[in-house]
């Protein structure tokens, strides 16, 4: 299992926990394992750095954690040896990565945008029974260009079986983006279908915050439907075949659309009060400057 964007060690430190929870560490042989088959990539010096900590507080021993870009070097042509059967990871979105790190890729996944890059790697790394869960932005849903040809590879190579769309402020206060959960394994026959599940956010409250943030107990009511999928005002299933354009951004057909509407005349009249406002603000602003 790898995380190529692993921060702080997050993902990798709940897959531990996961293990013993469900009383897969038994004895010394099985840390061994854990050990040298549960790896991390960290460009960052801190993070790397707490990273460390954090799995030796976790009991790693020796931490299989590498400190440099994962983007660089080789991220194509691997062996059955050098590819992974896990992968889990958040990496940076609405980065752009420093010229040339593009040229490590095939030409038609040449970007700077930095989640494309991830994604492009993440597929040419996982096995042939490999699994995957990473969280990329909505831009990557709509996208065209190198964003349509990761997405031409990924539903013809990969089983993209579900999508989660996550609700406003889930990583707050670091950015505003909107992000979506990909789940996929390996699979010859391509994407037939994707579930969508829409993350609700808790009655009352508009979005995520720093103060009010998302919690594990948000996610009970999708890990009860994981195993027993059916639609719902959540969860809807859309055919690969119905899709334009490879654009997966599908917004729940459920939801009404809350939007607000006005009329023309309404429009007018709420520009001029803005105008007003504005009018009235910059004569204060003028009177300051005189002074």
């Amino acid at each position: 299992m790898i995380d190529f964007a692993c921060g702080t060690g997050g993902f990798l430190t709940c897959a531990i926990e996961h293990y013993e929870k469900t009383e897969q560490i038994k004895s010394s042989e099985d840390v061994e394992l854990i050990q040298k088959n549960i790896q991390g990539i960290e460009k960052k010096q801190l993070p790397y750095a707490l990273c460390m900590t954090n799995l030796l507080l976790h009991g790693i021993d020796i931490p299989n954690i590498e400190h440099r870009n994962s983007l660089t070097g080789e991220v194509s042509g691997f062996s059955d040896k050098n590819q992974v059967d896990v992968i889990v990871t958040n990496p940076p979105y609405g980065g752009i990565e420093e010229d040339g790190v593009s040229t490590n890729f095939a030409k038609e996944f040449q970007t700077k945008e930095t989640a494309d890059l991830f994604m492009a790697l993440l597929m040419e790394k996982l096995s042939d029974n490999g699994r995957a869960g990473i969280v990329l932005p909505d831009s990557i849903l709509f996208g065209d260009g190198v964003k349509n040809n990761i997405k031409a590879k990924l539903l013809k190579e990969f089983n993209l079986h579900t999508i989660v769309r996550l609700p406003e402020g889930v990583f707050a206060p670091y950015t505003s983006i909107t992000t979506n959960l990909l789940f996929f394994n390996r699979d010859s026959n391509g994407t037939k279908e994707i579930w969508y599940y829409d993350l609700e956010l808790p009655e009352g409250q508009a979005r995520f915050t720093k103060t009010n943030p998302i919690k594990r107990q948000h996610f009970n009511q999708i890990k009860q439907w994981w195993n027993n999928r059916v639609e719902n005002e959540q969860a809807w299933l859309v055919k690969v075949d119905d899709l334009k354009n490879y654009n997966m951004d599908i917004k729940n057909p459920n939801k009404v659309d809350e939007t607000e509407s006005y009329t023309i005349e309404e429009i007018i009249s709420r520009m001029k009060e803005l105008t007003k406002d504005n009018s009235e603000i910059l004569s204060k602003l003028e009177g300051i400057l005189n002074e």
